[in-house]
């Protein structure tokens, strides 16, 4: 009966630590449980056995926990849950290629101080340094900050 009791102890600690370790990792509590089983198995071994069988036990039992934790994560169940995808773009895209600081313009609506102007016939959206500025009026780059363009 005694080694049935050890050996269910150990097992049930080893089969948490397993599910852990495959099926709900980052949860801890089931791993927390095969834990606790497999350190009551350990001492009810030295409370059942002699000094030298229930070192042995122990061996067994660490070496078990540690190999079932080593396959879990060799075995490619963590890039299940691991982003494999890589976000794209960012603060500069390369709207404004091709426009540079003195470049001449229009503005194609009022400038509030955003609004709308043109650049070699290509619509950018722009922001006023001085604040508001009229439709169909000239307008010069004055700076072209990643994707914000500043006219004066």
């Amino acid at each position: 009966m005694t080694i049935l009791v050890l050996s269910s102890l150990l097992i049930i600690g080893l089969i948490l630590m397993l599910i852990e370790v495959l099926f709900v990792p980052g949860t801890t509590i089931v791993g927390i449980f095969g834990l606790i089983a497999s350190v009551i198995g350990v001492v009810y071994a030295f409370t059942s056995y002699e000094a030298e069988v229930a070192w042995w036990i122990t061996s067994v039992a660490i070496i078990l926990n540690l190999a079932a934790i080593g396959y879990g994560f060799s075995s490619g169940v963590w890039d299940r849950f691991s982003l494999k995808s890589v976000v794209q773009g960012g603060a500069y895209d390369g709207r404004t290629d091709g426009l540079q600081v003195g470049m001449p313009g229009k503005t194609i609506s009022d400038l509030k101080p955003i609004g709308k102007a043109s650049f070699n016939d290509v619509i950018y959206e722009v922001k006023s340094e001085s604040g508001f500025i009229p439709v169909e009026t000239e307008i010069v780059i004055i700076k072209i900050e990643n994707n914000k363009i500043t006219v004066k």
